[in-house]
């Protein structure tokens, strides 16, 4: 299932993110795991995202494929 979301925070040592849900703004996810072929210069907090959640039930099996402004 794929979501758009607002990165929050970055951790470029773990290439993971804590990220918001796009229409939800209580739901913070962190330690979202990064797609190794986005440039972390591309990882500013603000940008939108774009999550691949592989089940739906498990925030910790998801992963940020896109970056975009």
């Amino acid at each position: 299932m794929w979501k758009k979301a607002i990165l929050k925070t970055w951790y470029s040592s773990t290439y993971t993110a804590t990220i918001q849900i796009t229409g939800s703004s209580k739901a913070y996810l962190e330690g979202v795991k990064v797609a190794r072929n986005i440039a972390s210069a591309e990882m500013v907090t603000g940008r939108n995202v774009l999550v691949y959640f592989f089940d739906k039930s498990n925030a910790a099996d998801a992963v940020i494929t896109a970056v975009y402004a």
